[in-house]
């Protein structure tokens, strides 16, 4: 009953006049997730299996990769049971958790990708003290702290939440659980949600963002005091790929905030279709970057098609 004081479970997001067509999208859905936990299984095989790649750029390379497959784990089979069986319904806990895995996944990704930031910043101006400053103990320690940070954050999200009576329309706009979504539907005072989730956006994402920018401005600065344009082009080369993952995180991330914050006249398929670019885009974007740019991942990948195939 929608007037009930509670929500104990909530229906997701599908797509008006276009049920039909649900198993044609949801093998469509399978098809990218497979060839997301495909491509990443394979950078973490690569990079535990490659001597040559035991460095911290590619130890931050398998934190993205082992991130970018929980986070697609954690939502896209629930859409395929959507999708396939019509199991609309999610239970409030099961949400909360799911809303917690997204963001926390979401946050450290975007540490992650400020420590590679750094490495690249370190390895450009400060190239002789790269070795002594990135070593292994350090990634792991930067890897455990973008973990707590993450948690630290974005757990109160989900606390913030728990309390709250539910009294309006149970349905998502997306075929998962975000905080903002969620709490739209409260009916209650929802102020300390609104500012603690801007809050911590801004403090994780807003702020690694800054700081990726400006790394990238100091290793511009450097290059450009290179002699020569090959050597210029040659440093900078190093810092493409990175680069290019970058964005594959931050565009969507940004588009589906639009979305949210000014799309609520939108059409539902805006929404759902956003949400998976927002999951599926950076989990299958990431090794297709690493794979192009690193010709010891490519090799390995060509190899690794080559035994199979045969």
């Amino acid at each position: 009953n929608s007037s009930d004081l509670s929500a104990p479970s909530f229906l997701l997001a599908s797509i008006p006049g276009l049920e039909a067509a649900h198993v044609w999208m949801a093998i469509l859905l399978c098809s990218v997730y497979l060839l997301a936990v495909t491509g990443n299984c394979a950078v973490l095989f690569i990079v535990k299996t490659e001597a040559s790649l035991h460095a911290p750029m590619y130890f931050f390379l398998c934190m993205l990769a082992a991130i970018d497959l929980a986070l697609s784990t954690s939502t896209v089979p629930r859409v395929l049971s959507f999708y396939w069986f019509n199991t609309k319904e999610i239970g409030f806990g099961a949400c909360l958790v799911q809303m917690f895995l997204i963001h926390t996944l979401s946050a450290i990704e975007s540490t992650v990708l400020l420590a590679m930031a750094v490495d690249r910043y370190v390895a450009i101006c400060h190239p002789l003290r790269h070795a002594a400053i990135l070593t292994n103990a350090t990634t792991a320690k930067i890897g455990l702290a973008a973990m707590a940070r993450g948690v630290i954050f974005f757990l109160p999200l989900p606390l913030l939440l728990l309390p709250l009576p539910f009294c309006r329309s149970r349905e998502l706009s997306h075929s998962f659980c975000l905080h903002q979504d969620v709490m739209n539907l409260a009916c209650a005072n929802t102020t300390p949600s609104v500012v603690y989730g801007l809050t911590a956006i801004l403090l994780v994402m807003g702020l690694d963002a800054i700081l990726i920018c400006l790394s990238y401005i100091l290793i511009i600065k450097a290059v450009l005091r290179l002699p020569s344009w090959r050597e210029r082009l040659k440093a900078f080369s190093t810092c493409v790929a990175h680069i290019c993952v970058v964005l594959a995180f931050y565009v969507p991330l940004i588009g589906l905030s639009v979305v949210h914050r000014f799309g609520k006249d939108l059409a539902p398929l805006v929404h759902i279709v956003m949400g998976n670019v927002y999951i599926l885009v950076p989990a299958v974007a990431h090794p297709i970057i690493y794979g192009v740019r690193t010709k010891v991942i490519q090799r390995r990948i060509l190899n690794l098609i080559h035994i199979y195939s045969h």
